[in-house]
């Protein structure tokens, strides 16, 4: 900079001296001198320019470097052992922090059999993930999920439902082996379709199936360890030893308030969970598989007297397949509940000592046939579900008849791009009780990324 400026300068003066000496005018050395310096001092401007672009664009390299070891860039969303696409970005990574989430608000028209049910608008979820990859070995990733808008009672149809704000998971991966890794914390439960994979990009409806609400009773996550991994490329498992439910919570229409979810859960049972899928390569798009759950619930508590131990078992098993715009999936569930006499007792309702459920779906993207090469979806769905929530009771309780039920929805969800989606739906509900659950007409958004 210092020499550009002095020949600025000598050019400028000798300008200047041209200016007011005429006989300078006439001398061709000293033009062809000025015209040189020019030249060269225009020569020194172009390479300064450049010089300073090249500093500018080291600056910005070097702000990216620093930038990427803390915020990596993410690769396409996919889902890695069994989770979500968006909670799965941490493990696309070399290293550093992932950041993702999802979101769903709906819309809820009770359009007959109301039973005094309002409709209802709702910020049914808005959740984050946040993950951090240490090395490639060791990886933790986390949900942090807040329900219903705010923690303050003023909706539902009463003016007393409240949000909450929870963990949904939390736990550190050892990454072995592609066979076998080590995974503590709190950890999602791994069966049926949507308990790991609840994104509403990634399953139709505007709200999950009933049977994943109820028999597995989704989002359903406890404090435990165990392994997962692939096995051949085409068998996937995961296994946790975990904290037990919580029988005392147990109610008329299943297990769903056992969960614990972390809170100070009471520890004094334990129970396995496991999972198997298969994937074969002879049949791309098939998916086959099964989970259980097995352990005490009785936590030591007292219930009339007694302190049961209520074995509770819980299993499913489910097929998928998927082949161009056509989607089918189907699951079968059943639980089983010892010691019910002892706990309807305590809690005077019919606790059902087994429940059983099912349903199949199918869906079908239109929109390639009405749009050449879009991106876009666009699928209509049906799905058929049949629930017996009370099939099994203690003798000398009543059964809840309305809570064995039948359901159809029918609907549209449409994608913009892959991680949005806009749902329509109508559930038509039928049960074996006086009055039959009120049915809707619901509309839904919802994102992951």
């Amino acid at each position: 900079m210092k020499r550009l400026s002095k020949i600025a300068t000598g050019v400028v003066f000798l300008a200047a001296l041209l200016d007011s000496t005429g006989a300078l005018a006439a001398d061709k050395n000293v033009l062809e001198e000025i015209e040189v310096l020019k030249r060269r001092l225009s020569e020194l401007e172009s390479e300064q320019k450049e010089s300073d672009e090249k500093t500018e664009t080291l600056a910005e390299e070097v702000e990216r470097s620093k930038l990427s070891k803390v915020l990596p860039e993410r690769k396409e969303l996919k889902s890695e052992f069994g989770l979500g696409p968006a909670a799965s970005g941490v493990y696309q990574l070399k290293q550093g922090l992932s950041l993702g989430g999802y979101g769903e608000a709906t819309y809820r028209n009770f359009v007959s059999d109301a039973n005094g049910k309002k409709d209802q608008a709702d910020m049914l979820r808005l959740v984050g993930y946040a993950g951090y990859k240490f090395n490639d070995w060791l990886v933790f990733n986390s949900e942090v999920e807040v329900e219903h808008g705010t923690t303050s009672g003023i909706g539902d149809s009463s003016g007393d439902k409240e949000g909450e704000v929870s963990v949904e998971f939390a736990y550190l991966d050892f990454l072995l082996d592609e066979a076998f890794n080590l995974r503590t914390g709190m950890v999602l439960i791994p069966m049926g379709f949507l308990n790991e994979i609840h994104e509403p990009p990634f399953f139709h409806g505007v709200r999950r199936a009933e049977l994943e609400q109820s028999i597995i009773p989704s989002t359903w996550r406890e404090m435990g360890a165990g392994a997962f991994g692939t096995i051949g490329s085409e068998l996937d498992y995961r296994t946790y030893v975990v904290n037990g439910l919580r029988a005392s919570r147990f109610s008329d229409s299943g297990v769903r308030d056992g969960r614990q979810k972390g809170n100070q859960a009471l520890a004094e049972d334990f129970a396995w969970t496991g999972r198997l899928d298969y994937r074969p390569a002879a049949l791309a798009g098939f998916m086959v598989g099964g989970s259980a759950w097995l352990g005490h619930s009785g936590q030591d508590e007292e219930f009339a007297g007694e302190t049961p131990d209520v074995f509770t078992s819980i299993w499913e098993a489910h097929a998928q397949y998927r082949y161009r715009q056509l989607e089918l999936r189907g699951i079968f569930a059943q639980s089983d509940i010892d010691d019910v006499d002892v706990l309807s007792l305590e809690v005077d309702k019919a606790i059902a000592g087994k429940q059983r459920g099912w349903y199949v779906e199918a869906a079908y993207d239109v929109l390639p046939h009405i749009v050449e090469g879009t991106t876009q979806y666009l699928a209509p769905f049906v799905r058929f579900e049949d629930l017996g929530l009370q099939e099994d009771v203690a003798e000398g309780f009543a059964k809840n008849k309305s809570l064995d039920r039948q359901l159809v929805a029918v609907g549209l969800s449409y994608k913009p791009v892959t991680n949005a989606v806009i749902k329509l739906d109508y559930r038509n509900f039928s049960s074996e009780g006086d009055k039959d659950p009120a049915d809707e007409l619901a509309l839904g958004v919802g994102y992951a990324f």
